[in-house]
Order: structure tokens, then sequence, then C-alpha cells
């Protein structure tokens, strides 16, 4: 006789106790939005610390909720950085909107899987509602446009860059590989983000075949330089396959000629791709969307929730001209898949349509948090992002102590520190100094935590980089940037400068 398999039911909590447990993390989660505002945005920890306070042991019977709660108390309000606060204004990193956590626990607890439809019917119809939104309503790309959520702006670029690949090469890479052609060549400017050279890594065009041309003195992409590497470029048998445009750098904000660059690609038959990762959401704010004018000929789009929507990481977008496209550089049979979808009407799965098959739910939190805040509201608040960084640019520009080192692109400010009395009879060593002066002071208001910002590295000079897209953050803070630079500077001034140069 068979034996019967009894119950194993350690892993199955019922409604009761999730909810018991869920209810507590939620008491967590409002104290820290209670609190946020009076925490450091960081603390001067090292990884030592850290490590021994969170890196507890696993253990062999279950932890108590009492003492599971005390410890994440601990890891919430003693060992988080917290890029929600108002005054964290490093990278681009938005604060994660309330209702897309809250959206994200639902998504977590339904637990569909996105890569396929009959395991995300809902999942993936809202994905596909509201990646075209983004390409027709937002973008102004055309009937038959859409996209992917994905993991973030690294994935997304590399999905269009990927289409941009199969679609422009020539032949038929994805059967006969890169040895089927002549070497092929991506363009972008020297301010583009990182992602785009590893994509070109990633696809197997290499980081030679990635053209990085300078920018101008507003830090967008030289047409004239670009023209003459793609004449140069043919001449020499290699091909192009495409142009990245920047709208948005993440050192200065700045947004390359689009219409100009869309023109250029056209002519060339050229893939024009648009990495608008921070810079996309302003094309919901009027006063912002003129800058952007030719994005809506893009051939792709790359841009991230996470960032100028504010809602919770990770959350990434790409979008196509073509959504046919994307089927074509990833569609793949899987012979352990058996679907009818003539007889069960079903819809499309997305796992064909990108790299990965099994993902989560992460459109969720990006669509509820535009249907609970609407459109208008999105679009106030980044124009006021770009108001606050056009605030902190005008407000160093009059103090003495500090100078802008760029115009305000968007919502980045940069500009550094300039103690008074500082002779300028040798102004490379000025110039030294200063880099030296504002790296420490970066560093140094980083361990602070009262403020938070990064750097630029802007015509080979050290400057502190803030950028505002936080719906927390308010001309207070802003102001707070300054003051606090302004004390930590003084003091570093203090030992730092060269007896020579007092």
């Amino acid at each position: 006789m068979i034996e019967r398999p009894a119950p194993v039911r350690d892993l199955d909590w019922d409604a009761k106790r999730a909810r018991a447990f869920a209810d507590r993390t939620v008491d967590l989660w409002a104290e820290l939005l209670e609190r946020l505002e009076e925490l450091p945005v960081a603390r001067r920890w090292t990884a030592q610390q850290v490590h021994d306070a969170v890196a507890i042991p696993i253990p062999e019977e279950p932890t108590s909720d009492d003492d599971l709660f005390s410890y994440l108390r601990e890891v919430v309000f003693e060992w988080s950085g917290y890029c929600g606060h108002p005054r964290f204004m490093a990278y681009v990193s938005g604060p994660g909107t309330v209702p897309g956590a809250a959206a994200d626990l639902l998504a977590a607890g339904l637990n569909m899987n996105v890569g396929g439809w009959q395991l995300s019917p809902s999942a993936t119809e809202i994905e596909l509602a509201l990646t075209r939104w983004f390409a027709t309503e937002v973008f102004g790309l055309p009937t038959g446009s859409g996209g992917l959520i994905t993991s973030g702006g690294a994935m997304a670029n590399f999905i269009a860059l990927k289409a941009a690949r199969d679609h422009r090469a020539g032949w038929s890479v994805r059967t006969d590989g890169l040895a089927g052609g002549p070497p092929l060549a991506l363009y972008m400017s020297t301010e583009t983000h990182v992602v785009s050279e590893r994509a070109g890594d990633m696809l197997g065009i290499g980081t030679r075949g990635v053209r990085k041309i300078p920018v101008d003195e507003a830090w967008r992409i030289r047409m004239d330089l670009l023209r003459g590497q793609l004449a140069r470029d043919r001449d020499e048998g290699v091909r192009p396959v495409a142009v990245v445009a920047s709208a948005g750098t993440v050192s200065t904000g700045a947004v390359d000629p689009l219409g100009e660059l869309a023109d250029l690609c056209e002519r060339e038959g050229l893939w024009f791709h648009v990495d608008a990762a921070y810079g996309g959401p302003a094309m919901l704010a009027d006063d912002l969307r003129p800058i952007f004018a030719g994005i809506e000929r893009a051939d792709s789009i790359a841009f991230d929730p996470h960032k100028w929507l504010y809602t919770p990481h990770s959350g990434g977008c790409v979008l196509v001209r073509t959504m046919a496209h994307l089927k074509g550089s990833f569609d793949a049979d899987a012979t352990y898949i058996h679907q009818d979808k003539e007889y069960t009407q079903q819809g499309i799965d997305l796992g064909r349509h990108g790299p990965q098959f099994s993902r989560s739910f992460w459109a969720l939190k990006v669509w509820v948090s535009l249907l609970a805040h609407g459109r208008r509201a999105y679009a106030d608040r980044i124009s006021h992002d770009a108001a606050l960084a056009r605030y902190l640019g005008a407000s160093a520009d009059q103090r003495a102590d500090f100078e802008l080192c760029a115009p305000v692109g968007l919502s980045i400010c940069c500009f550094r520190y300039v103690p008074a009395g500082l002779p300028d009879a040798d102004p490379a060593a000025r110039e030294d100094y200063l880099n030296r002066l504002n790296e420490r002071l970066m560093t140094e208001i980083q361990l602070d935590g009262r403020v938070y910002v990064s750097n630029a590295i802007l015509d080979g000079r050290f400057t502190l980089r803030a950028c505002v897209v936080n719906f927390r953050t308010e001309a207070d803070d802003i102001d707070a940037v300054l003051d606090v630079a302004a004390e930590i500077g003084a003091g570093l001034d203090a030992t730092m400068r060269p007896a020579e140069r007092r």
C-alpha cells in the first residue's frame, strides 16, 4: 500500500497571521514616514559596522515575531540610508511614492509571473496599457508603439540597442552572429550614461565599437564631429547602427539636439535611440516639454519611472516605435510550453518580447501611482523640482563662497565651494586646490548626513552636484545644501589650504 504524505504547513501562513505580520510591517513604514525629515540622510558607517549589525545568522528554528521586528526596526532606523529624505539630492534616485509602495506589496502577494499571459492576465494587460500610454500620450510615438517595464535603465537601454543591432545591421545577427557581416558601431556623446557603452559590450559590438563624440559648451553632442565620425567609419568599412541621444545627462541634465539627430538618423538609415532615463518624465510638464522636441521621432526610448516619476525601485521602461521589433529581437520557442491562443483568445506573452521570461508585476506600482495622483499632479511637481534646481543655481551664483559651474539643466545644479581670499595669481595651482577641497567636501557632506549631494567632473573641475527628483524637497532644503556646504567647507579650508595660498 502506498503511504500518503502528511501535510507540511510550516510555510503556509493563514490570512490572519499574514495580516498581523503585514500590519506590524506597515507600522514600521508609517513611523518611517513620520520621522523621515528628522532622521539624518546617512551616517558615518563602515561596511564592517553595518555587516556586524545586520548580517545575522540564519536560525535552524523560526525567529519569533517580536525578535524579528525588533531586528527590522534596527535595520530601518539605525542602518539604512534614506533616498526618500527631502535633503537627499545625490545621483538620480526618486523617493518612492506611497501608493507605489502599497501596490508593490499587493504585486508580491499576487506573485504573478509576467513572462506569460496565462500566468499574469491582469498584469500583462496593465503593462501593455501603461507602456502604450507612455509611448503615445507622453512621448508622441505613433499607434503601434509600446514597450516593456524593465528592472531599470540599464536593461531598458540594452533591450532597445539589441533591437537596433538586429534591425539595422543588414544581416540576420540572431542567426549568423556578428561574424556574418562587417564591424558595427554605436554613437553617443562623452556625457552619455555608461549603460549604453556596456550595452555595446554585451551586444558583441565591443567598447571599441562605441564612438564617444565630444560635447559643446552646453554639454550636448557635437553634430559636426558626429557627422565626421560617421563618414570615416563608412569609409573604413565599419557599419554604423544607431545613435544614442541623451535626454537629460546625469552630470548636468543636458538634452542633446534631438531634432537634428532625428534628421541625421533618417538620412543615414540609422536607429535613433533616446536615453531619457532621467529626463523623460519631464515630458509631462508643459514648461519643460519643448526641450525634448524631436523625441517623438525616436525608434526607441528608455526612461526610468523610479527616477522622476518617483515610484519605488526598481522599474525602468523601454519603448519602441514598432512593438513588433521587440518580438523580432527576442522571440524564442520553448517546447515545454504549448498554447492554443486561437482557441483560448489569450494575449501576448511579454517574455517573448524581452530577455526575461520570469519577472514580477513591476508595472503595478507605476500604474497605481499614476491613477492615485493623476497626470496634473505629476506635471506640477516635476516643474517644481526644476524650479527648485534653478533656485539653487541662482542662490549659488549670488553667494561669494560658491561658483555655479554649468547652466542648470532640468533639475540638476552643479556648483563648487570657493573660499574667500583664495589667490588667483597661479590659476593651475588654484584649480588643483579647489578640486582637492571640493572632493573632500563632498565626502564630508555625505558622512555628515544633514544633506546629501554627489559630484560631477566638468572640464576637469570637481563640482558638487544636486539633483532634485523628490516630491518632499522644498526651498528650505535647498538653502540647507549651501549652508551645510559652506560650514563644512570653511572648516576644511582652514586645515587644507597651503600656507603659500593664505
